[in-house]
């Protein structure tokens, strides 16, 4: 079987998330260990206790990114992997860089604390905005969007066909979700997020996230696709360059998953906490399927396939 590994972003995470796993695997306490000494802070106590701490973007990145590696060294140690690429969305691509060795994982850390504190800090609490807009035509989606009068507002996730996600100034998002309604659009629902991710509201926050990017060490190591064009960076600068333009671009996931299929990948596997990616997998490509990694009967199953 020919499959990817991919890891989620922001969204997925709940609280007391990765317990079942650090129940059966001594490796889980240790990713959090090391992710707890890079920062300073309890980590671990923080998911299994603190839903509100653990909502705030400067501790959702980090501990995102603690359980995504987390979960993939379980499986890395239960089945000998051979993926043809990973990739990860948003938050998720610098889990797919840390376990293809590009990044080193406390480093990584470090730097999406960062990404996150600069994120959080690029626009006013409460004068920003995201939203999910399904069941209209993508092409459409950006049209009303590049049409909006005022603020900024902007496609940012291209989920999947018919799946698209909104960013930018709250008025403005709000507004353009009444006319994505009128023009069809089957629902367009506000999300409960602090910061409008990927549009140009974050072109300040990406300029000074570029100086933490130049200060760490990359190398490039293995087949991650990247969120911002859909292909594998040639060097390590390039890694720097898809990065610093991930924070202010659209994510193109599902051009993403097609680039997979383009190169014989057959399953996604989506390791860490929740299934989103793997519920994508089938309404962007028929022809693939997704399997969600996120607890123990999860890595028994995908090891048994991957093993057969």
């Amino acid at each position: 079987m020919k499959y990817a590994i991919v890891f989620p972003g922001q969204g997925s995470q709940s609280l007391g998330m990765m317990s079942d796993l650090a129940d059966n695997f001594s490796l889980v306490g240790d990713v959090f260990t090391k992710a707890s000494d890079a920062l300073g802070i309890d980590l671990w106590r923080l998911i299994q206790e603190n839903q509100d701490a653990l909502n705030q973007t400067q501790n959702t990145q980090p501990a995102m990114l603690a359980a995504g590696y987390a979960t993939y060294q379980v499986l890395a140690s239960e089945a000998d992997l051979s993926p043809l690429c990973m990739a990860g969305h948003s938050l998720g691509e610098y889990t797919a860089l840390v376990a293809t060795g590009s990044l080193d994982f406390a480093e990584g850390i470090k730097l999406v604390r960062k990404r996150a504190e600069l994120m959080q800090s690029a626009v006013p609490a409460g004068t920003g905005a995201m939203a999910a807009i399904l069941g209209l035509d993508d092409d459409k989606v950006v049209e009303i969007c590049a049409n909006a009068n005022g603020g900024v507002v902007e496609a940012v996730n291209f989920n999947s066909p018919g799946q698209v996600v909104i960013a930018g100034d709250k008025d403005s998002v709000e507004a353009t979700c009444a006319v994505m309604k009128e023009a069809g659009a089957k629902r367009a629902v506000i999300l409960p997020v602090s910061v409008p991710s990927h549009c140009s509201l974050m072109n300040g926050a990406a300029e000074r996230f570029s100086m933490s990017l130049d200060a760490t060490n990359f190398n490039q190591v293995g087949n991650v696709l990247h969120n911002v064009d859909a292909c594998v960076a040639a060097s390590a600068d390039e890694i720097r360059s898809k990065l610093v333009a991930q924070l202010h671009k659209p994510v193109l996931w599902t051009s993403t998953v097609q680039a997979m299929s383009a190169m014989g990948v057959e399953k996604l596997i989506e390791t860490g906490p929740g299934k989103v990616l793997a519920g994508l997998t089938k309404r962007i490509d028929k022809s693939l399927t997704g399997s969600a990694v996120f607890d123990t009967a999860g890595i028994e199953a995908i090891v048994e396939e991957i093993s057969s």
